[in-house]
């Protein structure tokens, strides 16, 4: 079956589109750095009292805000996102979501956040975070009655195929025809951004310091497709994907306001309409395809296409994985749609807090096309494990 998107809003002028108008984010460190102390709460209080602050009056006031939707991943369960709202000092009537959709977990919150706006509250702050560093650990039962410790929940079934992320993403590679050199290249790429964009300031009106750590952790100087490729194979001796051309693991959290068109109005703020959201599955065997319908189904349900976008933000988890969604969509990110496709970077510099990284995408957008008055038509989308992709399509208005 065809995948098919939830269309929010066919007109951005409509009183109960849903609207981003402010969103923020921690730093990214690498799990067991900087942020290593930090636990989930810890790390997304911060970031929800300061969209309070950019929403002055509005959010000012204890239980203004209608709900708080967080996406995590390995957290300690109890429902994060309630008890990050009331160490934010949100009102102890704010009610708290935590939902998983693994690396998708982010991006989920904030659809969820689109639809309670648009059947009628008034205000929702989503987003997602993760702390790889002070994740518990996890205990599998064997069948001899003993308990492990592992590393990630299952994906899938035994009988239709549980590659880990990274073997699925050697696998992606060797189906569609990513060469190592293409990946590392990516990969150079990214680095190369993102530092450019930190040097240039456009980070700094999203980010929320968390202690004294106030810039992202990864991005590296230096790299070089020569440097690149002697690493070796991170996931099997045949494979393309290295440690140079593939995310990091780490701890980090990312949120947004989404109010009401009407709301966003009254305040004469500008913002992202979040047009269409949808998500999907494909085969678990290539988990890294998931974001190709999801947003072929957002486009399709707005009547846009590519010519129509200007931003396009996917999660970097390996540079085949992104690789092979722009050669399904067309697009040349190492080429003529360098300026659109994660033009500042990605989670191969940045990081990859897995429950914050949906969240991280919309915060880029915010970005680029708000704070800095960029494209009107943006899309954001990320694979996730077991077969499933997230997207979104959000216009600027105001």
């Amino acid at each position: 079956m065809p995948a098919t998107a939830r269309l929010l809003t066919p007109d951005p002028t409509d009183p109960r589109t849903p609207v981003v108008v402010a969103a923020r984010r921690t730093p990214v460190g690498t799990a067991g750095r900087s942020l290593a102390a930090v636990d989930v709460v810890g790390l997304t209080a911060p970031v929800l009292r300061a969209l309070a602050g950019d929403l002055g009056d509005l959010a000012g006031h204890p239980d203004v805000v209608d709900e708080v939707v967080l996406g995590n991943c390995m957290g300690p369960g109890g429902d994060p996102a309630r008890v990050a709202a009331l160490a934010a000092g949100l009102g102890l009537a704010v009610p708290g979501l935590t939902v998983d959709r693994q690396c998708g977990s982010g991006l989920e919150a904030i659809s969820l956040a689109a639809l309670h706006v648009a059947a009628g509250d008034r205000l929702v702050l989503a987003g997602g975070v993760e702390s790889a560093s002070t994740a518990p650990t996890r205990l599998a039962l064997q069948p001899d009655g003993s308990r492990v410790p592992y590393d990630r929940a299952r994906f899938s079934p035994d009988d239709i195929g549980d590659p880990g992320m990274g073997e699925a993403a050697d696998a992606l590679a060797l189906a569609r025809g990513v060469s190592r050199e293409r990946q590392d290249a990516y990969a150079v790429r990214s680095h190369r951004r993102a530092l450019g964009a930190s040097a240039a300031g456009w980070f700094d009106a999203e980010l929320v310091p968390i202690g004294a750590v106030e810039r992202d952790e990864r991005p590296r100087a230096g790299l070089d497709p020569t440097r690149l490729a002697r690493f070796r194979p991170a996931f099997g001796p045949d494979g393309t994907a290295t440690a140079g051309n593939s995310c990091g693991i780490s701890d980090g959290a990312a949120a947004v306001a989404v109010v009401d068109e009407s709301t966003r109005r009254a305040l004469d703020l500008p913002g992202l309409a979040i047009r269409a959201t949808a998500s999907t599955g494909v085969h678990p065997a290539l988990p890294g395809l998931g974001p190709v319908p999801a947003v072929e189904a957002v486009l399709k349900a707005t009547g846009l296409d590519w010519d129509d976008i200007g931003a396009l933000e996917v999660t970097e988890a390996f540079a085949a994985q992104l690789l092979a969604c722009t050669d399904e969509w067309g697009l040349d990110p190492l080429g003529a749609d360098a300026e659109r496709v994660c033009p500042e970077g990605g989670a191969i510099a940045l990081g990859h807090p897995w429950g914050a990284s949906g969240a991280l995408l919309v915060v880029r957008l915010f970005s680029q096309l708000v704070r800095r008055g960029g494209p009107r038509f943006g899309l954001a989308a990320c694979a996730v494990g077991g077969g499933q992709g997230v997207a979104m399509l959000v216009e600027r208005v105001g």
